[in-house]
């Protein structure tokens, strides 16, 4: 196969994202305004909500099962892999550019989370689908693409959740905390001492009760350092999922990819959710056609989110071409050298989709 030929293939998916980001642009500008401010707001809870939760479901009940899900175990830790370079790399990036602290969760989220997304259920089946593929009969391309790609993005949001989400958040607050003032404005102690009114004499406290207090904080450190140690795992481990925000981990999309894997690899659910000869195939059915509209809806918003981006960034150019290098050069080619490097060993079959 000409390398021409190859460039047209991996080519046509891409010009199909562009072209429904270009919709998504189009709608977003001021004379049309369909995909304005409000419209995309409504539209961002309905993907987080419903459409995203249907969509890894369904396609992980509909492609994934057990036989498949043990072939495929090298995904997960591929992933993480991907996750841990990212940080790595949007670290060094932070360095680089000497990013301000308010950016620095963002570009580490950024970097981290990588090419992962809804974008390969679309990559996928086009370049399965194009005459000259490479990879072979286009039903059986379609059917192991599209179990590659939904687990993939089922393990890449439950990632996000727990990591990127957290990082992004902890750096959101430690920056806003450092934005709250300090000290007392200047003018504000003057504008105290000539303001009107009974001022309040503080009694200073006397020897015997400053050692009352100093007997009474002791009798307190050691009530606190005689908690017994099981107590002392338990306040550990809440201090972790206080930390986590567990409410926002389990976000609507982790509650379907539970459900996509219980339904996919449980044999009795499988064959009454699953397949035209199946009782209740309706549902999954019905759950497979509200998840396809993710996609588009998806792709659109990201156009219309664009068009903020061509009106000005307060990011620095500097950030933003580091984190496109990072995404779309570096990671891609540590992605190649990793899935190289487990065919050689033998950790993942040889199916070049894969």
């Amino acid at each position: 196969m000409g390398l021409w030929n190859l460039f047209v293939v991996a080519l046509m998916p891409v010009v199909k994202v562009l072209l429904m980001t270009a919709v998504g642009v189009f709608l977003a500008i001021e004379r049309v305004d369909i995909l304005g401010m409000a419209a995309r707001k409504h539209l961002n809870n309905l993907v987080f909500y419903v459409l995203n939760p249907a969509l890894v479901g369904s396609n992980l009940a509909k492609f994934i099962t057990l036989k498949s899900l043990v072939m495929l175990w090298f995904m997960p830790l591929s992933v993480l892999i991907t996750f841990i370079a990212g940080s790595a790399l949007g670290w060094l990036l932070i360095k680089i550019t000497r990013a301000p602290n308010r950016l620095r969760g963002l570009i580490l989220g950024c970097c981290a989370a990588g090419n992962l997304g809804n974008m390969p259920l679309i990559i996928i089946p086009a370049v399965c689908e194009e005459k000259d593929s490479p990879f072979g009969d286009a039903t059986i391309c379609n059917m192991h693409g599209l179990a590659y790609a939904t687990l993939s993005m089922a393990i890449g949001s439950i990632y996000m959740w727990l990591y990127v989400y957290n990082v992004v958040r902890i750096y959101s607050s430690t920056a806003s905390d450092e934005t709250k003032p300090d000290a007392i404005p200047e003018g504000l102690e003057s504008a105290r001492e000539i303001t009107p009114g009974p001022k309040l004499f503080l009694k200073e406290p006397s020897i015997n009760e400053g050692v009352e207090n100093f007997e009474m904080d002791r009798a307190v450190s050691k009530g606190k350092a005689k908690i017994p140690f099981p107590e002392n795992i338990k306040q550990g481990f809440q201090k972790v999922v206080d930390k986590l925000n567990l409410k926002r981990v389990l976000s609507p999309s982790i509650n379907g990819a539970i459900v996509g894997f219980i339904v996919g690899t449980i044999p009795p659910f499988r064959k009454a959710l699953i397949g035209g000869s199946a009782p209740l195939h309706v549902l999954e059915d019905s759950a497979y056609s509200v998840g396809e509209s993710a996609i588009t809806i998806t792709t659109l918003i990201v156009g219309s989110n664009l068009l903020k981006g061509f009106r000005g960034s307060k990011m620095p150019i500097s950030v933003i071409i580091g984190i496109m290098a990072v995404r779309y050069i570096l990671l891609p080619i540590l992605g190649v050298g990793v899935v190289k490097c487990a065919v050689h060993l033998g950790a993942v079959s040889s199916d070049p989709l894969y």
